[in-house]
């Protein structure tokens, strides 16, 4: 019985492992296919059957792909606004959450799943009543409308962070109590130095949607030296309809940082993701 019982566990485990390296595969070929076509000519980039590994290596895709467009200014922007961002991402979500998962006021639970139902609102709801506003604020044309918002919380970073705040000891918030810190005191001695997971999890959450965000900027920015990367992106289907291989040179430059990012913090990150959704 407990030879079979193992067998059955290993049987189980081997379809499991095959399962995931069968998905895994399935997720990475359009990352591959990306990759290998900004090394081509680009008439080989819808070649089919698809020649993954090109010969010759077309290494010259890369530069001419970043000097076609000021790559080098909308990186410098699109860094600007994210660094902005995550600023504003940290500090404002970090007290809200620490609010609704340590401080006793009535009718505090009511406020926070209303806080959750701002969720369902798409952003085509939200778009044009924030457009107005930001016109009327002549904030069009400026980096503002895309950094001011992250000042005022996110539903989610505010449930995701309260979740981890609520596993911490309250021990330890009342030992620092005894020695006289106040609250922004206790949130910075105590809270955040424990919560390392859930703050890079809303940092790569949060860097990651600044990055990729396309929208947003296609709103509000309409001088090309306020771009973003992925507004560059565009010049490729646009202006320069055609050079499939330099869009996906240059496409691979810009998923380059967040791939990084995420490598070096995946196990905060899932962590963060874990820990903070089962706490209750």
């Amino acid at each position: 019985m407990r030879r079979t019982g193992r067998l059955s566990e290993y049987v189980t485990q081997a379809f499991t492992y095959l399962a995931l390296l069968v998905f895994s595969l399935g997720m990475l070929v359009p990352f591959f296919w990306m990759v290998s076509s900004s090394l081509k000519p680009n008439y080989d980039v819808f070649q089919f059957p698809p020649v993954w590994i090109p010969h010759p290596l077309q290494w010259g895709n890369y530069p001419r792909a970043l000097t076609f467009v000021p790559f080098l200014r909308f990186f410098i922007n699109t860094g600007i606004i994210a660094g902005a961002v995550l600023i504003g991402t940290l500090v404002s979500n970090t007290l809200i959450a620490y609010a609704f998962a340590r401080l006793e006021a009535k009718g505090r639970n009511v406020l926070f799943y209303l806080v959750l139902s701002t969720m369902m609102l798409p952003y085509a709801v939200t778009m044009v009543p924030q457009y107005a506003i930001f016109s009327r604020l002549h904030w069009v044309n400026t980096f503002s409308p895309l950094i001011v918002p992250s000042y005022f919380g996110n539903p989610f970073f505010i449930f995701l962070l309260r979740q981890f705040f609520m596993g911490i000891p309250k021990e330890m918030e009342d030992a620092a109590a005894l020695d006289g810190a106040g609250v922004f005191a206790t949130i910075w001695r105590v809270i955040l130095p424990m919560s390392w997971p859930a703050m890079v999890t809303v940092c790569i959450f949060s860097i990651q949607g600044t990055w990729n965000d396309f929208l947003g900027p296609l709103l509000y920015l309409n001088k090309e030296s306020l771009f973003t990367v992925q507004l560059g992106l565009q010049y490729f289907t646009g202006q320069y309809t055609g050079g499939w291989n330099l869009l996906m040179a240059a496409s691979t430059v810009i998923l380059a940082p967040i791939l990084v990012l995420f490598y070096f913090g995946q196990r905060l990150f899932i962590r963060g993701i874990v820990v903070g959704g089962l706490k209750e």
